[in-house]
């Protein structure tokens, strides 16, 4: 029997569809991640941010043939349509539209996705890694698959034409995939701390205070909000940092301030009842401490701990690669 399996709805993303002969110089040039010499089948995570480096989204983008599809936030879909058509200049050759008419996302989670979509594919399932997708056929329809749930967690993404969606769905459910809430996403998400929109994801913050350090290259020249995060990370700047809190209760209402010893170190962004007690993620102050540290939120002791998704390591220039 297929181990648990969770299958959630389109809702999660939108898709934003970026094509032409200039789209991977353009997005290189519009978001934190190295796009320029990607090849077609990988997938990477990158931070569109303001011109100094305050976040707008993070976003998971397939790179194919003739396009890359970014899944963003839905509710920043919108604007950030708008701002990248702003940088769209006469001579680029590049298009960005909105493909959420044709395209949706379905999210599962668990850590029998592989067995599951081994069942419901018509040939055998490619070997890939979570920075590849490939092309697979479920219920007649040609679906793009990344090995990859979104969290530090086994699942996948799977990108689906709108029309074949329900087939999709349906093929899926049968084989033992169990439809999944909003609200079990958020459980989720905040237990592995990926940050959300209107949370932790705003422009009060920047990257790399998010934790997000492995969406950015640090060695691929100019790009919009650069030189703020080049600067922070040479003089070790990053003044307040993104960690996980398992609270006493929850509060009364969200963001809330983080004390210690009757000073402001922070705030609660996210929060959460779980079956053991409530959890929450919030952004502290660096000079305050870390994982360990107990602090007050309303009257109440919360502990800081790590979370999977967050990393709060500094790039040394002599070091092969951005801390994962």
């Amino acid at each position: 029997m297929t181990e648990s399996v969770l299958l959630f709805e389109p809702s999660l993303w939108s898709v934003i569809q970026v094509s032409d002969r200039d789209r991977l110089t353009f997005l290189h040039n519009q978001s934190t991640q190295a796009f320029r010499q990607r090849q077609p089948g990988e997938v990477c995570e990158t931070v569109l941010v303001t011109a100094t480096a305050r976040i707008l989204d993070l976003a998971i983008a397939l790179i194919d043939q003739e396009a890359v599809w970014l899944l963003v936030s839905p509710n920043r879909q919108a604007d950030l349509l708008q701002r990248l058509d702003r940088y769209i200049f006469f001579s680029d050759q590049v298009a960005v539209s909105d493909a959420d008419s044709t395209l949706a996302v379905l999210t599962l989670v668990g850590d029998g996705t592989r067995s599951l979509l081994h069942t419901v594919v018509a040939d055998a399932l490619p070997e890939i890694t979570e920075s590849q997708h490939a092309t697979l056929a479920i219920a007649g329809q040609s679906v793009q698959w990344v090995n990859y749930s979104g969290l530090r967690l086994p699942g996948s993404l799977l990108l689906v034409p709108v029309r074949g969606l329900a087939a999709v769905q349906a093929a899926l459910q049968t084989a033992g995939a169990q439809p999944a809430t909003a609200e079990q996403w958020e459980l989720l998400r905040i237990q592995q701390g990926r940050p959300a929109v209107d949370r932790e994801l705003t422009e009060d913050y920047n990257p790399l205070e998010a934790g997000l350090w492995h969406t950015l290259s640090f060695d691929k020249g100019c790009y919009i909000g650069q030189e703020t995060i080049a600067r922070l990370n040479t003089y070790k700047g990053v003044k307040q940092r993104l960690y996980g809190l398992e609270l006493t209760t929850i509060p009364s209402q969200l963001p809330a301030p983080l004390s210690l010893e009757g000073e402001k170190v922070g705030v609660l962004t996210s929060a959460i009842a779980t079956a053991t007690g409530a959890i929450g993620l919030g952004y502290l102050r660096t000079k305050a401490g870390g994982a360990g540290l107990t602090v007050d939120c309303e009257g109440q002791p919360a502990t800081v701990v790590n979370c999977p998704y967050l990393h709060h390591t500094y790039f040394e220039p002599e070091s092969s690669g951005v801390p994962r």
